[in-house]
């Protein structure tokens, strides 16, 4: 049975962007920058999906006010440079937004990157225009927080229960739950599908292509 979504509402990093190697390097060379502990890969990969701040407040917690504004600014600079690892887009993900575009769904993004960053994402992806709505974690409050998708919602005029929110963290999965919309996660991001369907994920797939079966009816609801 084919699934229709009035809107879906995308993660952007892990979930349709392969940004982690990006983002823990960005990471680690803001705290060797910043002079403190630099964190190993497990940890930084672990706060993908948070805003930057709470982030790095998770991940630095003996940080004091100026060091985490210090750490912020630094891992925005390498972020926005072009010196780090590429973050392409994972396979499929272009396709999968035309199609929905072209099928008349409504599509968002909520993410934990900034505005600046997230549209240099939109840009370079080729993408920004087929979403009717973004929201980033500089204008909302951060992940498992539920504004950014309950703005997303009054934005497009939509109630939740016609609403899904895709994603690749735990953090994606319970801000749909306090929103009190449907969530499905794909597990080609940092979180490993035991974790998503824990904190509250109707299905989990192994990548996009699955999703996009998922929603033509040509696979059951365990991404099977």
């Amino acid at each position: 049975m084919k699934r229709t979504f009035e809107l879906m509402v995308f993660d952007w990093d892990g979930t349709l962007m392969d940004s982690e190697a990006r983002i823990v390097t960005c990471m680690q060379r803001a705290a060797s920058q910043v002079g403190v502990p630099v964190p190993d890969n497990a940890a930084a990969r672990d706060v993908i999906g948070l805003g930057l701040i709470e982030a790095v407040q998770r991940l630095f917690p003996a940080a004091d006010a100026p060091a985490v504004t210090a750490l912020v600014d630094a891992y925005r600079a390498h972020w926005l440079g072009d010196e780090v690892v590429p973050a392409p887009m994972f396979a499929g993900a272009g396709e999968l937004i035309e199609g929905l575009f072209d099928a008349g769904v409504l599509l968002a993004v909520a993410t934990g990157k900034s505005r600046r960053g997230l549209d240099k994402a939109l840009e370079e992806s080729g993408l920004g225009r087929f979403f009717h709505a973004t929201r980033c974690a500089d204008e909302a409050f951060s992940k498992p927080h539920p504004q950014m998708l309950q703005d997303i919602l009054t934005d497009l005029d939509t109630t939740a229960g016609r609403a899904v929110m895709v994603g690749d963290t735990e953090y994606d999965m319970q801000m749909a739950r306090n929103a009190g919309v449907s969530a499905v996660a794909v597990s080609h991001g940092v979180h490993a599908p035991s974790r998503l369907l824990a904190n509250g994920a109707d299905a989990c797939f192994d990548d996009l292509f699955q999703l996009s079966d998922w929603l033509h009816g040509t696979v059951d609801a365990n991404g099977v």
